[in-house]
């Protein structure tokens, strides 16, 4: 198969599945999970296909281009020559006929277009290895189910809207399977339609992102505005919004208050897509779902579009980076700081909610909107070790949160539909593969070395503290040293050299080393006080919430399976361990879990693969050299990890006198947070009560004054028929009787009135 070929059946084969089982799934029966899971692996295997491929062809980049990026054009879905004539000419594509003058007019035009790039190849083979294992899972925990059929259909389609979403090369493309997927979680979600929650867990999902996303949509209007293409590649004429033009010379991207504004509404799509405050409070409610709908959504698709779509947008928040939303003395609070300031918000408020709940699935959603955040905060460093920190986290979060969901299935499946840890207890000897595949999940949550969620913390703590203190990181710059895949390896403790691990002996070359001093002087003479406090003070913030993560992970994996074996009525007498059509996507995600993190994080190959792609290749990011393992960021990061899981063991183990002195002294402390904060309250005082006054006033409105005017109008001629219809009732004397009357009163006008 061609490049081309295995590019365009990753999407192709999802949909394919989902048609032949939303036209034949009701013949299918019990079998209707066969063209899926076949799809999902056929698609995974060509994702590996892409991934090889670019890697080695971005190994091997021409001169003059930035990263690696390869775009398949399938056909023209609109073109409007002349549709936008600006008031100053955009910048052409390079090499284009009228690269001098610019172009006076520009078309609209959409190309259903599919690109190759490192961040694309990464996101496919995720999505879809992680889709297989929840669709063979799904098999399992859907038998019997009356929709079947149904639900392998929407999962299909799901899959399908969210590879779709990762490789098209159009912010208008973008969009569509952005809504895609969002119609699909609403499908999903609400699938059990005769249970109320689900009903409204549906609903709620859905619009919720409505507001994110019509905030979405006016940034994509200022960007077809001011770029005159949504494009991301150089296309005919045009400049793309994040093609080689204009990543070879930043300047034409377009800063001040229409970048500032263009970011801002991207971010506040992403925080309705990747569930950040305040658009938070959709994603818990989403557990009433299917649990493989729950894996799917928090592991792989919906909620890491946010993420991925910023990720891809950096380039142009870049380029807001130097306008200010506002003023902090003489300093900026950049579009940048934004975007950490709510992730790390969201981070530690979605942990605090998460202490105290009791739904096993609902810890893990709100875990999820913490992780989220967390991703964020590291995203909005700009630095390349932040943005490929927060790629990384999202890559290895991917494993052990499908881990732990499939797991809290499981639990579910055996428990009889029961997911309250207050219900159950003691189920590592019931359920040893669940048990032991759960505990790996919840280390790695942790970020216990050596396991994949310690790797990928340690990067986002250390790009915090490279943000906060860039002086001290400039030395290690330094000592790196070029690995196979051309990025250099240090470990280093608060920026001094610990050690050099040689992966091999190509050195890199002189002016790389010092492209690298000089940017890391500038960053450190250009870094104001406020955004090292800032940064300062996001950093411990990371580090706690480190902490509350490790703890409310395993109060409920302690509550779950440790303790009296406690089996709720509604399991009966039938607890046992799942079928092994569940139990084995649970083992290859924990071993997943293990080595992932072992295999990218020490030597680098992920950083090394991703800053090839283009939006990573750019300007300051360019001979970047890969990130170090800083030894004290490592020990804070895993000793409060340490102190988390102790003391919910000394919480949870055993008798829970503790816990119940804690919970009362604390009272109020704990009703807000067992309450999560009564935001969805606050939000029904704020926001539902008054636009439902609103709506039944337009009711009122519409129903008897404007329907009442129609209407009158309406029956006005009918009373006048009805008048006049008392005339003519057939009798002659009363005809005989008008005229007389009639004529007296004729007589009587032109008499008076005549004088």
């Amino acid at each position: 198969m061609t490049f081309e070929t295995l590019l365009i059946a990753v999407p192709a084969l999802p949909l394919l599945g989902a048609l032949v089982v939303a036209l034949g799934g009701w013949k299918l029966g019990e079998r209707a999970h066969w063209p899926i899971v076949a799809s999902f692996a056929l698609a995974f295997v060509c994702s590996l296909g892409v991934l090889n491929e670019v890697r080695r062809e971005s190994l091997d980049l021409t001169a003059g281009q930035v990263g690696y990026e390869r775009v398949v054009t399938l056909w023209t879905w609109a073109d409007i020559p002349d549709a936008y004539t600006p008031d100053a000419p955009f910048p052409a594509a390079k090499g284009s006929a009228t690269a001098a003058a610019g172009n006076a007019s520009v078309p609209f035009k959409i190309d259903v277009a599919l690109r190759a790039d490192p961040l694309t190849a990464i996101m496919l083979c995720m999505v879809t290895f992680i889709s297989t294992l929840v669709a063979v899972y799904a098999s399992g925990y859907m038998r019997g189910d009356r929709g079947y059929w149904r639900f392998f259909a929407y999962i299909g389609l799901f899959v399908f809207s969210m590879t779709m979403l990762v490789s098209v090369s159009n912010f208008a493309l973008l969009f569509v399977f952005w809504e895609a997927v969002g119609a699909c979680s609403y499908l999903l979600i609400g699938f059990w339609y005769q249970k109320p929650e689900a009903v409204a867990a549906g609903k709620k999902a859905f619009l919720v992102n409505r507001v994110g996303d019509f905030g979405f949509a006016l940034g994509l209007f200022l960007i077809w505005t001011n770029y005159g293409t949504l494009n991301y590649h150089d296309s005919g004429l045009i400049a793309g919004v994040l093609g080689q033009t204009r990543l070879a010379d930043p300047s034409l991207f377009i800063g001040g208050g229409i970048a500032v504004a263009i970011c801002s509404l991207l971010m506040l799509g992403a925080c309705g897509k990747s569930a950040q405050f305040p658009l938070h409070i959709w994603l818990p409610d989403a557990m009433e779902g299917p649990t493989p709908v729950s894996a799917l959504i928090h592991a792989a698709t919906m909620v890491t579009a946010g993420v991925y779509m910023v990720t891809r947008c950096t380039p142009l928040f870049m380029a807001a980076g130097p306008t200010p939303l506002f003023m902090v003395g003489e300093e900026a609070f950049t579009a940048q700081m934004l975007v950490s300031v709510i992730g790390g918000f969201t981070a530690l408020l979605a942990g605090l909610i998460a202490l105290t709940q009791n739904d096993l699935k609902r810890v893990l959603a709100y875990s999820t909107v913490s992780q989220l955040g967390y991703m964020f905060l590291s995203l909005g460093t700009g630095s390349l070790l932040g943005i490929v920190a927060g790629m990384f986290h999202l890559f290895t979060h991917a494993f052990f949160k499908a881990l732990l969901f499939l797991g809290a299935g499981s639990v579910m499946h055996a428990m009889g539909g029961v997911i309250d840890i207050r219900q159950f207890g003691g189920l590592r000897k019931l359920m040893p593969v669940t048990f032991a595949t759960f505990a790996v999940g919840c280390l790695a949550l942790a970020g216990i070395v050596p396991l994949a969620g310690f790797w990928s913390k340690d990067d986002i703590l250390a790009a915090l503290h490279e943000k906060a203190h860039p002086a001290a990181h400039t030395e290690s710059s330094s000592h790196a040293i070029q690995t196979t895949l051309g990025q250099p390896v240090v470990l280093a403790a608060n920026g001094e050299a610990a050690r050099e691990i040689m992966l091999s002996v190509a050195l890199p070359p002189r002016d790389a080393t010092s492209a690298n001093e000089s940017s890391a002087s500038a960053a450190a003479a250009h870094s104001g006080k406020f955004s090292a406090r800032l940064y300062g003070g996001l950093y411990w913030l990371a580090l706690i919430c480190a902490g509350m993560t490790a703890f409310y992970t395993f109060r409920a994996f302690f509550l779950t399976f440790y303790g009296e074996e406690k089996i709720p009525p509604e399991a009966g007498h039938h607890a046992h361990e799942s079928p092994s059509v569940m139990t084995t996507p649970l083992i290859i995600l924990a071993v997943c879990s293990v080595l992932v993190g072992m295999a990218l994080g020490p030597t680098h190959a992920f950083f090394g693969l991703l800053q090839r792609t283009p939006s990573l290749a750019y300007g300051e990011f360019r001979g970047v050299h890969a990130p170090g393992l800083h030894l004290d960021i490592a020990f804070w990061g895993t000793a409060v990890a340490l102190l988390g899981i102790g003391l919910a063991a000394y919480l949870y183990l055993g008798e829970k006198t503790e816990v119940n002195a804690l919970a009362a002294a604390f009272q109020p402390l704990y009703q807000l947070s067992y309450g999560k904060f009564f935001i969805d309250q606050l939000y029904l005082v704020l926001f539902v009560f008054p636009l439902t006054v609103l709506a039944f006033l337009c009711y009122v409105v519409d129903r008897w004054l404007i329907d009442g005017v129609v209407n009158l109008v309406g029956e006005l001629p009918r009373w006048g028929g009805r008048a006049m219809r008392l005339l003519q009732n057939g009798m002659v004397q009363f005809y005989a009787l008008a005229m007389v009357l009639g004529l007296i009163v004729l007589i009587w006008g032109m008499v008076f009135y005549g004088a």
